[in-house]
């Protein structure tokens, strides 16, 4: 039984208590928050849970083998640090940290301890995308060309973080998840229209090696709720929207391929041909809407840092997966302070 300390109960915190509190290999012992009234909610519905206003006794509680991290992003540096410095194993919400050398020196401390820290990249568990990352990677797309993805909303304004720290994450989270591999330089643009400073809306370009590209739009300032990712490859189209009910996924088996019988072939470079016709061709072919066996992803992220803390395994949005997440955010974060100048990734 792994016992957990839990650091911000508030809007979001309070899924995490409600997963952590219903496992059957975990059990939260103490919850932690800045609001006194969103504790006395947390004492009325788990009494058996302690509280506290002060999060240093839940990280040196003997009775806490792990941190769970649900504050604002400018605090989790410090308080996931105190937590591994203590021999807690560690699970931060995203973005693990708001700077690429705290970052850093997290993933550092965790390996120096041997503690388990986990991100909370919740869209690397969720069902629908497992299952388009098995189509990515059994080539049943072909070579991705180039993904675009939409997280956009009129939601919650914030004043720490702008919309591509708020919602990006999961974004950049998803296409490195995808595509295996880390972008080698970013394009990115934003604007701030409520709050001087705190951009509403961000656009994002992601290079890879090869020629692949990614396309990210996140916004607090928009007419829809819209969640929606889709993936191009040179054999096969994919869709994935998380906003459907029951058809989140669709495979559109739709290309353009080369007429390797035409005159053209050969007498010209790749490339150049006499007639569009001669040398491409559309093909159209059927929309395949697969199953997809459903399960809250939130609880899927939780049972698996219980399960990696269990078995001592690294999870699968560990802290260098935080940290690949981290430097591509800080990327994209410096480019639109320059206008949207590129900006290389080492």
């Amino acid at each position: 039984m792994i016992r957990i300390g839990q650091i911000g109960v508030g809007s979001w915190g309070r899924n995490l208590l409600r997963n952590f509190a219903g496992l059957r290999d975990s059990r939260v012992v103490a919850a932690c928050d800045a609001n006194p009234e969103v504790l006395k909610g947390i004492g009325r519905d788990y009494p058996a849970i302690r509280t506290t206003t002060a999060p240093e006794e839940v990280i040196a509680d003997p009775e806490v083998d792990a941190v769970v991290i649900a504050t604002l992003p400018v605090t989790h540096y410090v308080l996931a640090a105190q937590a591994l410095e203590a021999g807690k194993d560690v699970f931060v919400e995203k973005p693990m940290v708001l700077d690429v050398g705290d970052g850093e020196r997290l993933v550092r401390l965790a390996e120096e301890r041997e503690r388990i820290l986990m991100v909370g990249h919740l869209m690397e568990y969720h069902c629908a995308l497992l299952q388009l990352k098995e189509y990515v990677d059994q080539g049943e797309l072909g070579a991705p060309y180039y993904l675009y993805s939409q997280r956009v909303n009129l939601g919650k304004l914030r004043k720490d973080e702008n919309a591509l720290w708020s919602f990006a994450p999961h974004d950049v989270s998803v296409v490195l998840f995808l595509l295996g591999k880390e972008p080698i330089r970013v394009t990115a643009v934003g604007q701030s229209y409520l709050r001087k400073g705190v951009e509403d809306v961000a656009f994002a370009i992601l290079h890879f090696e090869g020629g692949a590209m990614a396309h990210i739009h996140v916004s607090w300032l928009d007419p829809h709720k819209i969640r929606k990712l889709t993936v191009v490859g040179s054999r096969k189209m994919a869709v994935f929207d998380d906003m459907a009910t029951g058809e989140m996924i669709r495979i559109y088996d739709k290309g353009v391929e080369q007429n390797v019988d035409s005159p053209s072939i050969g007498l010209n470079r790749p490339g150049e041909y006499a007639t569009y016709g001669e040398s491409l061709s559309l093909r159209w072919g059927d929309v395949l809407i697969p199953r997809v066996v459903m399960t809250e992803p939130l609880r899927a992220e939780c049972e698996h840092f219980v399960q990696c803390v269990e078995k001592r395994i690294p999870p699968r949005s560990d802290g260098r997966d935080g940290l690949r997440v981290l430097r591509v955010l800080d990327a994209c974060q410096r480019s639109m302070e320059q206008q949207g100048a590129p900006v290389a990734l080492g």
